[in-house]
């Protein structure tokens, strides 16, 4: 029991501290010899030469394991500037390097884009940073592009189509694909007659072409359209799901043009988590496989990658201070925003505070998500030919007779107060083809419910959350609502001629054989 007038204080004082230990705690849990440097997690302690040799085997084990990049495939980097993606583009770097142990097989390119307009930086502030861009992409010696978003006013609408892919090779295909490869290399460093060093170059023609340029700053109009269309929305997290969406696609088309078939982003495992759980918030449950796993498939010929998905921030950030990774500093769009101003920020905030509190937060986040499986929707076919949502471009998920989920009623609902009150307006569509005719029918006035209905019904759920705080579509990029209007051009001439299509009937003919094979065998029992 406590007494009264007892001196606390005194008796706290005079207790003896624990003396630390000296020697385990003082070195590397590694190697046991040097000084730690960098504490990753509590009691892991790892000197400078062992940090850099643990997160370097990260990220080749993340590329060895999975056996997606053959040898001699062009893969573009993405890079933004920041701490994950310039760690990325230096492991490159240093893995296509004379003094790696174990060389990287495949071509690197390097992609930048501007965002200076979606987020509100000045013409100066922006060439400021395109200045430092360019310094660091030459320093690289890859192949660089440098495109702003404004581009994507001018892309053509086959950047929603998705292209016919090749089958994923097996291992034996992998193998031989490396022993190919090697072979090839040999011939090369014989028939030369070069030293070693000599042949590793000509293996790699990236590090002496040279650049590839940088793109001129776009129009005023493309500037002035992309700012209106991102002042039209009215919340954070519209701006956000948009600007990646567009900034997927301008990256997908510059992979297309210039013969790139796998592009790697720098999205670590903290980012994954937070965008697991921000997905699932959004309503895009059905598609963290895509959007967490190492491989992105949905647009076909190209790949999205994600090698830096087993690294924290806290080691990203540690790596680039030791080693003296360069990177641009560049502002978000939800650059000072408050906490509660969008789903994303939220989500983000949420997830760092409890990593403070349990530290295993983030990874048990993070392994969740290593176990989802890419399977379609049940009852809907995968493919090229099946239905894909226009923005995001993963399958359909949303079912008008599924009174379940009763967003079909609701989408019905809210379409139909877009249409226009006058009665007699057909309510097919034009039969106008091509991308200009397109564009005019969805931007004409009597019509424009219709254009609405024709884009909305083709976004997956997530999407078309997020198009209701979009008030109208007239600002939306040319490409998307010229897709959208041949894409409800083919479904209505294919609903209007399939009583005229001729179709094998194989489930009455299969009754009928079997009918009468049941009449024959009731024929030979009864005689």
């Amino acid at each position: 029991m406590c007494q009264a007038g007892e001196d606390y204080a005194v008796s706290a004082q005079r207790e003896t501290l624990p003396v630390p230990r000296p020697g385990r705690e003082q070195k590397c849990v590694k190697c046991a010899e040097g000084l730690p440097v960098v504490v990753i997690r509590a009691g892991d302690a790892f000197c400078r030469d062992c940090f850099k040799a643990f997160y370097v085997h990260k990220f080749r084990a993340m590329l060895g394991k999975n056996r997606l990049i053959f040898p001699g495939e062009k893969v573009l980097l993405a890079w933004s500037g920041g701490p994950s993606s310039s760690s990325m583009v230096w492991q490159v770097l240093e893995g296509l390097s004379q003094d790696s142990a174990k060389r990287l097989r495949f071509v690197p390119g390097v992609i930048y884009v501007d965002e200076g307009a979606a987020c509100g930086q000045s013409l100066q502030d922006r060439v400021k940073t395109l200045a430092e861009v360019k310094l660091i992409l030459q320093n690289t010696g890859f192949p660089w592009h440098v495109v702003a978003l404004e581009e994507v006013f001018s892309l053509p609408p086959s950047v929603l189509c998705s292209a016919s892919q090749e089958p994923a090779g097996t291992e034996e295909a992998y193998k031989t694909a490396v022993d190919s490869f090697l072979q090839q290399q040999h011939a090369l460093g014989s028939e030369g007659c070069a030293s070693p060093a000599q042949g590793e170059d000509q293996s790699h023609p990236s590090h002496s072409q040279e650049p590839l340029g940088m793109a001129g700053f776009p129009t005023a109009a493309q500037t002035e359209a992309l700012s209106r269309l991102f002042s039209s929305i009215k919340t954070l997290t519209a701006k956000e799901e948009l600007l990646q969406t567009l900034r997927t696609h301008l990256i997908v088309h510059v992979a297309r043009t210039h013969g790139y078939c796998k592009v790697m982003t720098g999205e670590s495992c903290t980012r994954l988590a937070i965008k697991l759980m921000t997905n699932l918030a959004l309503g895009r449950g059905a598609f963290l496989a895509w959007d967490t796993g190492f491989s992105d498939e949905r647009h076909g010929d190209v790949v999205l990658v994600r090698p830096m998905r087993d690294h924290t921030l806290k080691e990203v950030a540690f790596y680039n201070h030791l080693f003296g990774v360069p990177s641009v500093f560049t502002p978000a769009i939800d650059t000072k925003a408050p906490e509660k101003a969008s789903i994303h920020r939220l989500m983000e905030a949420f997830i760092l505070r409890l990593q403070t509190l349990f530290p295993s937060t983030v990874s048990t986040v993070y392994r969740t998500s290593e176990k989802l499986v890419k399977a379609p929707r049940e009852g809907c076919a995968s493919g090229p030919s099946s239905p894909s949502c226009l923005l995001c471009m993963c399958a359909l998920d949303i079912d008008t007779t599924d009174s379940a989920t009763a967003f079909g009623a609701q989408s019905s609902s809210h379409l139909s107060q877009m249409l226009p009150a006058e009665a007699g307006i057909p309510t097919t569509p034009c039969c106008g083809s091509g991308e200009g005719q397109a564009q005019s029918c969805h931007r004409g006035v009597g019509r424009r419910g219709d254009a609405q209905a024709c884009v909305i019904e083709q976004l997956c759920y997530g999407c078309r959350v997020n198009m209701k705080d979009l008030p109208s579509l007239d600002p939306l990029p040319p490409y998307v609502l010229a897709e959208a209007q041949l894409r409800s051009q083919r479904a209505w001439v294919s609903k209007e001629i399939q009583e005229y299509l001729i179709t094998d009937d194989d489930e009455e003919e299969e009754e009928e054989s079997r009918a009468i094979k049941q009449e024959g065998e009731n024929t030979g029992i009864g005689l």
